[in-house]
């Protein structure tokens, strides 16, 4: 007769692990999503917010929050074709604004205003953070998709 592996353990031992990577996007490569994005902002993991709404980003970039941020067809194209594909589902919460329309900042979405609901507005308003769009002030490995708490270091 043979023995039967215990699975409990192993089990367990995942569900311990799992907060740790529950707040990890890794981010993947793309050359145009690099070329052109992250030549102004860091480049944001896709998976911060649904298909739609960067759909609605990538349509909007001449007024791209009060930017011209636009970008040629040769380049747009396959830029909505990745962040599209790499979109977030349900970890990203409400995506969408009282009326419907997709939310186009990942600081408005149901996750980040929970994730950061004991910051104040005047935190963000500091001069070493300047605004809730930069991941990197706070979030040490951001960059790289590390989203943990464990990482988090606000600075005054």
């Amino acid at each position: 007769m043979k023995k039967r592996r215990p699975v409990l353990l192993p089990a367990l031992a995942l569900l311990i692990a799992l907060p740790a990577y529950a707040d990890r996007y890794p981010v993947p490569k793309n050359a145009p999503y690099q070329e052109e994005c992250a030549s102004c902002h860091m480049a944001y993991p896709p998976q911060l917010l649904d298909a739609n709404s960067w759909r609605a980003v990538m349509n909007g970039l001449p007024k791209h929050f009060g930017t011209d941020a636009s970008v040629d067809e040769k380049h747009r194209v396959p830029i909505v074709d990745f962040l599209t594909r790499n979109a977030g589902g349900g970890k990203t919460g409400v995506t969408v604004d009282a009326s419907g329309k997709p939310l186009l900042r990942i600081s408005e979405t149901a996750r980040f205003v929970r994730k950061h609901r004991e910051l104040s507005a005047a935190t963000f308003k500091r001069a070493s953070i300047k605004s809730p769009a930069n991941c990197g002030a706070c979030h040490t490995g951001a960059a790289e998709g590390d989203y943990n708490d464990d990482h988090v270091r606000i600075p005054k």
